[in-house]
């Protein structure tokens, strides 16, 4: 017979008291660390997490919620400065209300009925939800070292109109993604004045653009890599992909890594194809409305 496991399992908050600090800053800590993942507004344990020992419990009276062993041993960063988007604007010559916009455009913070939430991908750029002990309203707060983030600076410099974004530089594009652009010249001017790659392309930008929905051409995605939505929608963060070219080995291969991307950073994505084209406007209200959009 084997022996039991006499190890003791503590939730994420007692583990929080344990390292003294609160249970918003542990599960940034355990994000950081690849232990647990947010899908939606659910959390889950990933495989580096339940190797570490986290299980999910199902209690009658707290419901679902993950454990540890109490003797478990993480890499915990304490006593970060935690900086709020009024230090942010400071640094950057602009109003906490401009950084808090600019953040929501990238995806890391949404707007609620008072005050500002942090997303998923916000919470792996470090975000902490706070609210003010005051009034309630709710508000985020970041590490310092967002000041030096990639993706931020490139934002800022885009609003302030200090970098021209439009066209990646040649050494920052893969072989497939320069391949494709040398390829599909765009050159399909919208109805709105986009220059888009094709014809299905301009078809879809026509029709968000009718349905008055505010929307960007290829815009480069927040994050590390270098790659490419077709389109974004900046209510509700959504990216659309027209996938076209399917009898094309190559484009199939950069098809499969940009989804493995977006799958892997859990964006909210709407995929399109030829035969989605001629009836979008049965197939888009309904994929927008997913995601909060209401078109017409």
């Amino acid at each position: 017979m084997g022996m039991a496991d006499s190890t003791k399992k503590i939730s994420t908050t007692a583990l929080a008291k344990l390292y003294k600090i609160t249970a918003r800053e542990m599960f940034v800590q355990l994000v950081n660390l690849g232990l647990i993942e947010k899908k939606g507004e659910v959390w889950s344990l990933t495989n580096e997490g339940v190797s570490k020992g986290g299980k999910f419990i199902d209690s009658k009276q707290y419901g679902k919620y993950i454990t540890w062993p109490d003797d478990i041993k993480i890499n915990v960063t304490l006593n970060e400065k935690l900086i709020t988007s009024t230090i942010i604007g400071k640094q950057y010559g602009l109003s906490a209300n401009k950084i808090n916009f600019l953040l929501s455009e990238i995806g890391w913070v949404y707007k609620g009925l008072k005050g500002w939430l942090t997303t998923p991908q916000g919470v792996r750029q470090g975000a902490i939800q706070d609210e003010d002990k005051k009034s309630g309203i709710p508000y985020v707060r970041w590490p310092e070292l967002i000041l030096e983030n990639k993706i931020l600076q490139n934002s800022v410099e885009q609003i302030r109109g200090t970098k021209n974004s439009e066209e990646p530089k040649p050494e920052e594009t893969t072989l497939e993604e320069k391949g494709f652009r040398e390829k599909f010249e765009a050159k399909h001017r919208a109805t709105d004045g986009h220059f888009v790659r094709s014809k299905a392309e301009m078809l879809i930008d026509n029709w968000l653009y009718m349905a008055e929905i505010v929307h960007a051409y290829e815009r480069k995605l927040p994050i590390e890599e270098d790659a490419y939505c077709d389109f974004y929608i900046p209510t509700g963060k959504v990216y659309i992909e027209y996938w076209g070219f399917e009898n094309e080995q190559k484009y199939l291969k950069r098809k499969e890594i940009k989804r493995k991307i977006y799958e892997k950073y859990d964006f909210n994505l709407i995929e399109l194809k030829d035969e989605h084209v001629q009836n979008l406007d049965d197939i888009l209200p309904r994929l927008l409305l997913k995601y909060g959009i209401q078109a017409y």
